[in-house]
């Protein structure tokens, strides 16, 4: 296997492995003034993340910082394309991650209510931009034969775009109300879980049909069976959230995530940016990678750095694995 396809492959699972941790935090962000009737319960919800979300968006850097060094001509080519969404994207991830440290430094209900909102439109309006940016690299830019976007900054905002960005928002709802039914116990966590059941068969809806436009445009004939799994694993979770299994519901909705990235990534394999406005213009994993020298020497740094990374962040989840509820939840302290 060529170092290109080898990169390829990896950034794939880099944006693999963000979608499926981060998403249920988003979810969590998302659910937080449905599920949280009053500031004890928000806390927990909040505390059910608080150790890991930040963790959660290291696969993000990474996933941009890999397609910088694998394959530059992709980075500059999306990044710039899509350069104000990217900017909206970047400003809610921030929001959010302020608003997650400094809503406890002030014993104020107006102070956590101002912050509240701040997670509440962060995890809101990031997986969004998330799911547009992706949908425009699975369907395409107006890219002319130099890579430059043609066209105004808004020009990858299209139907289908906007779809994935519903895609991306909804499956991250249904997995953050799936997380909480895994990690709160008592009537938050019933709340979660009946919520979970109502939510996945419309939520997961647009993630479905943009599997089916990527089949249809892009996809080969392999491709069909990661994208009957993904539906297929849909349906499971849907099941198990209603038997009251949240473990395997959580699985199931993993496996649901982890095929529909093969799908769309398999799909648009060998480009890894189409061009709408012709396809002699689309950049591919050939066409786009860096040199030899360069791959070889980010693939010595990742196999090294990658599997420190992967172990530190598996037994943080290990340290915090077991479920929280409201008698967890001191009373508020502050300076």
């Amino acid at each position: 296997m060529s170092l290109p396809l080898v990169w390829f492959c990896v950034i794939a699972f880099f944006w693999l492995g963000y979608l499926f941790l981060e998403g249920f935090d988003f979810g969590v962000g998302m659910l937080l003034p449905i599920l949280g009737r009053d500031d004890t319960e928000r806390r927990v919800l909040v505390n059910t993340i608080g150790p890991v979300w930040d963790g959660n968006e290291v696969w993000l850097v990474v996933a941009a910082g890999a397609t910088f060094a694998a394959f530059p001509a992709w980075y500059s080519s999306l990044f710039s394309g899509m350069y104000l969404p990217v900017l909206v994207t970047l400003l809610a991830l921030i929001g959010r991650g302020v608003a997650f440290e400094y809503r406890g430094k002030v014993d104020s209900r107006r102070w956590r209510q101002v912050w509240d909102r701040v997670i509440v439109a962060g995890s809101a309006i990031a997986p969004l931009g998330v799911g547009l940016i992706l949908a425009a690299t699975f369907l395409g830019l107006p890219l002319d034969a130099h890579g430059d976007r043609v066209g105004s900054p808004w020009a990858g905002i299209r139907w289908d775009t906007l779809l994935g960005a519903i895609a991306f928002a909804g499956f991250a709802l249904v997995h953050g109300a799936a997380f909480l039914t895994l990690k709160t116990d008592g009537p938050l966590r019933e709340r979660a879980r009946f919520l979970a059941v109502r939510l996945l068969p419309g939520a997961l809806l647009p993630l479905l049909a943009l599997l089916l436009i990527v089949q249809e445009r892009e996809g080969s004939l392999w491709t069909v069976l990661p994208l009957v799994i993904a539906v297929a694993a849909a349906g499971i979770a849907w099941r198990k959230l209603a038997l009251d299994r949240d473990g395997q519901a959580f699985i199931a909705l993993g496996v649901t995530i982890a095929a529909a990235a093969l799908t769309l990534f398999g799909a648009l394999y060998p480009d890894v940016l189409p061009s709408t406005l012709d396809n002699g213009h689309s950049l591919t994993v050939a066409g786009a990678a860096s040199g030899p020298y360069t791959l070889k020497v980010i693939t010595w740094v990742g196999g090294f750095g990658a599997p420190a990374v992967l172990a530190y962040q598996g037994w943080t989840y290990w340290v915090f694995r077991k479920r929280i509820g409201v008698h967890h939840i001191p009373p508020v302290h502050t300076p």
